[in-house]
């Protein structure tokens, strides 16, 4: 049986486009003949990511912006909505990493904690951006009758995850928000929903050293880590019309991680 998206020729902003996830979404949106605007901070990944969307089919526009900047992400919905005339799918990818312990103690003294800045730059990207993508986006997909809103959670955002009070705290800050929004929204037909993605194998993963990644995938039921694509996948049924009646949910594509933690 196939599936009808209803995607083809739908506007698509995925941020934190430039690799991994990010990248993987827009190539997979572009796959259903959307046309994608890839946001990234960084301009280093510009061609490469849009060469990728028009290689896989679909339409391709790279912006420069940064999530946490509330005028950055209104010039770019501006610029956008004047090239494509509208917003169908918002995916609130990007995010960041600082890690560190809340406290750090050794043989009866402190020797270490999460600063103010780590913890400010991370709710900064991974929370207050796509409060701010959201509310900036939402108001172009009322007047065109509805959208897709997605938001990449984590697996951690369930359970924790030791030295990521702060990676945690948006994770699980998104999910509630998902929720809320996916409340509010309803009625005007919107949908809000989350993935929570396991351990991906995405360059930053790679590049740790071999037995860390075998304990990641030790701890997966499905015995692998996680493709970019995976995750992709997942975002790109959420947004179309075969997930028609749902929202409000937050789907593990962790390969059971949840389960068999």
């Amino acid at each position: 049986m196939s599936i009808e998206t209803g995607l083809q020729g739908k506007v698509v902003i995925v941020t934190g486009a430039g690799a991994g996830i990010g990248r993987a979404t827009a190539v997979g949106f572009a796959k259903e003949k959307c046309r994608v605007a890839a946001w990234d901070v960084s301009e280093v990944n510009a061609a490469g990511v849009t060469d990728d969307v028009k290689a896989a089919g679909g339409e391709a526009l790279f912006q420069k912006v940064d999530v946490g900047n509330p005028k950055s992400v209104a010039d770019a919905v501006d610029a956008l909505v004047g090239k494509w005339g509208r917003i169908d799918v918002l995916v609130n990818n990007a995010g960041i990493v600082r890690d560190a312990q809340l406290i750090k103690w050794k043989d009866g003294a402190q020797t270490g904690m999460m600063s103010d800045e780590q913890f400010d730059q991370v709710i900064n990207v991974n929370l207050r951006g796509p409060f701010l993508c959201t509310r900036t986006v939402v108001p172009h997909m009322i007047k065109a009758g509805g959208g897709a809103v997605l938001s990449t959670s984590s697996v951690v955002g369930l359970y924790g995850n030791f030295g990521q009070t702060n990676y945690v705290a948006t994770k699980a800050g998104l999910i509630g928000m998902t929720k809320t929004w996916a409340r509010e929204l309803a009625k005007y037909k919107i949908r809000v929903n989350a993935v929570a993605p396991g351990f991906i194998a995405t360059e930053i993963l790679k590049a740790m050293p071999e037995k860390v990644l075998e304990g990641m995938i030790a701890r997966t039921p499905l015995g692998r880590m996680g493709r970019p694509e995976d995750i992709a996948n997942a975002y790109v049924w959420l947004a179309s019309d075969a997930a028609a009646f749902v929202t409000g949910t937050v789907i593990s594509v962790d390969g059971g991680l949840v389960v068999g933690t």
